[in-house]
């Protein structure tokens, strides 16, 4: 009778140097493969001196946080003066910095403000998100904005 896997598996973050020397090596050797530094298992282990049963014990266990986080989703949420087009400019400078939108709530406007809410996916931005919010915050039409959260 084989080893059931759990079901509901649970993940950590750690610092690379807490991690076993064999894990270590593993990630190594699963960046030269990545990379094509390394031809095949064999060459990869031979490289990091590990072996073949170690590499195949963590290869599916032990990954680097980037290869994780493969999405980075933001809530924003903005104090916008109540004026024609202020939304429709606020959407062209969020995709100017080549994000994403994928949800938008926007209250009804009271005593000439709205608050808006956006979820944006920023995992093209090519800016950071502190330069991204400093150009916000210059628009005249937008009072307020701050990150609610964010997530993947």
């Amino acid at each position: 009778m084989g080893r059931k896997k759990p079901l509901n598996k649970k993940f950590y973050l750690v610092r690379e140097d807490i991690l076993p020397e064999a894990m270590q090596k593993t990630l190594a050797a699963k960046e030269l493969l990545e990379r094509g530094k390394a031809s095949s298992v064999w060459d990869a282990v031979q490289q990091v001196d590990l072996s073949r049963s170690a590499f195949y014990k963590y290869r599916d266990t032990v990954f680097p946080f980037h290869t994780i986080v493969k999405e980075k989703i933001i809530s924003l949420f903005f104090y916008l003066e109540d004026r024609s087009g202020t939304l429709s400019e606020l959407l062209r400078l969020v995709a100017t910095f080549r994000c994403n939108v994928l949800t938008i709530h926007q209250t009804i406007p009271l005593q000439g403000r709205a608050n808006v809410t956006l979820s944006v996916d920023v995992t093209d931005m090519e800016i950071n998100m502190d330069e991204m919010l400093a150009k916000l915050r210059r628009m005249e039409f937008i009072e307020k904005v701050e990150v609610l959260g964010s997530g993947a």
